[in-house]
């Protein structure tokens, strides 16, 4: 089913893959993993299979996402995440990446919806991200894997942004780049787009339902604006 742009009153946006860069720095770090063993690689390139192991943890990080949630431990995971994130400007600390063109998107689409962030991450670490890229004052609430009983793929992470940002679940727009994200906007009764900028490919989101894929979140303006 097409987007209906016209049904839209508010936005819910993930985190990883969306609109932070994650994938692309976790690439990084298994190239630096790989260094040492580069002249056993076609042309001493390493990159392109560190993408391909990053890309291939997708499926089982959603299946451990969703147990994770069933045995109810989720919260206490996240938490425990929260202990080891650090600001960025703690000195050998690495900056989160941001995806390309989102933050012009956040200030453009801000003017016009109501924003949420609708992630798993713990608090404090959802908390750095915008920090870090001064993207707080963008969203009026932020969901994180310790706001509600269930995380996603459940729909009550949505459900509660819905009802702070003062519109129905149906009036929203999930946007996220795993097949996590769609299933929770569906599970709402959301329309949902998906982002190729993350973990998900485009068949497995398209295969999910989502109303919309795009090759990046950045993109989301020419369709909202």
């Amino acid at each position: 089913m097409p987007l209906d742009s016209t049904r839209i009153r508010a936005l819910c946006f993930d985190i990883d893959g969306t609109l932070r860069d994650t994938d692309d720095q976790m690439v990084q770090q298994f190239v630096n993993l790989l260094r040492p063993l580069r002249l056993l690689f076609p042309e001493h390139n390493t990159r392109v299979y560190a993408r391909r192991i990053v890309m291939s943890l997708e499926e089982p990080g959603n299946f451990l996402h969703g147990l994770i949630d069933a045995l109810h431990v989720d919260a206490i995971l996240a938490r425990l995440g929260d202990r080891f994130s650090k600001p960025c400007d703690q000195p050998k600390t690495p900056p989160p990446l941001i995806v390309p063109g989102v933050r012009a998107m956040l200030a453009a689409l801000s003017q016009r919806y109501p924003l949420a962030i609708v992630s798993a991450r713990g608090q404090r670490s959802t908390q750095i991200f915008l920090d870090c890229h001064a993207l707080a004052p963008f969203f009026q609430v932020v969901v994180t894997g310790q706001t509600c009983e269930h995380t996603k793929p459940y729909p009550d992470p949505i459900l509660y942004a819905a009802e702070q940002m003062n519109v129905s679940a149906a009036q929203c727009l999930m946007i996220g780049d795993t097949t996590v994200d769609i299933r929770a906007g569906r599970a709402a009764g959301s329309q949902t787009v998906g982002v190729l900028c993350g973990f998900g490919q485009e068949g497995e989101l398209a295969r999910a339902g989502a109303d919309l894929i795009l090759p990046s979140t950045a993109a989301l303006t020419d369709h909202l604006l």
